[in-house]
């Protein structure tokens, strides 16, 4: 693996490690995100303020007036050596519900037939598959999740909507989503989560993170409702989605 270091405007820099969407470059950029904040918790890079992941890179913001480029880079070297050899995150594993039908699902019956498959059959494909969260971005908690089956991988649409709801669970190349905001958006809709993935108020505002897997448990338009009533109320605990923790469901059994 090789990277490049690229210059952001006077107050940042970029260390792209490729130019692929791959787990083994997100495995780098968490390593050498990891090991900047390491750093700073310690004391041992002044001036630094601030990081910034994607899929394939990963960009620091400093000061320009406590430190520079060359201070910054100096110390960053031997982390970048380092994190070339990352290994993945063990992260949290999460199973979200979301609701594949009806308003739920706009998108559902075209990409069905899109694909010449029945909508049984895309509720499968995209409910059995584990995906990882390779970035946040677009809106704040917006999880980039891969990878998608090869079956269900289409591009974007030709006619973006205006606003897509909040929750909707959404499909385009070869990566699934979910949107956080009432927003713009040009992603194939195929249900909806009913679980808040940002909440400002929270220490983390973001529910999930890269390098945390993620699960799809699909659930009626009912228990939909009945969470995103749930979700209204000051004690809801989104945590309770965490795959090693019981959900509502298994509660009340």
């Amino acid at each position: 693996m090789s990277y490049r270091i690229l210059d952001a405007g006077d107050a940042a820099l970029t260390i792209e490690f490729g130019s692929v969407i791959d787990p083994a470059l997100l495995a780098s950029v968490n390593a050498l995100d990891a090991a900047i904040l390491r750093l700073q918790q310690a004391g041992a890079l002044p001036g630094v303020i601030e990081t910034m992941p994607t899929f394939r890179s990963l960009t620091v913001f400093f000061d320009p007036l406590a430190t520079d480029r060359d201070t910054v880079l100096g110390v960053l070297q031997p982390l970048i050596a380092a994190a070339e050899h990352g290994s993945p995150t063990d992260g949290r594993h999460w199973r979200l519900p979301v609701c594949y039908e009806g308003e739920a699902a706009p998108d559902l019956a075209e990409v069905a037939a899109t694909l010449g498959i029945d909508q049984a059959e895309v509720i499968a494909l995209h409910s059995g598959t584990e995906y990882l969260v390779y970035m946040l971005g677009f809106l704040p908690g917006f999880p980039f999740m891969g990878d998608l089956p090869e079956r269900l991988r289409l591009p974007r649409r030709s006619q973006p909507r205006v606003r897509v709801p909040a929750g909707s669970v959404a499909i385009a190349t070869g990566l699934t989503a979910i949107y956080p905001w009432e927003s713009p958006g040009g992603w194939h809709l195929l249900g909806r989560c009913p679980v808040p993935l940002f909440d400002a108020r929270r220490a983390s505002p973001s529910l999930l993170a890269a390098g945390d897997r993620v699960r799809f448990v699909p659930v009626s338009t009912e228990e939909c409702r009945a969470i995103e009533a749930a979700a209204r109320s000051a004690d809801f605990d989104p945590m309770q989605w965490l795959d090693s923790a019981p959900t509502p469901a298994e509660n009340a059994a």
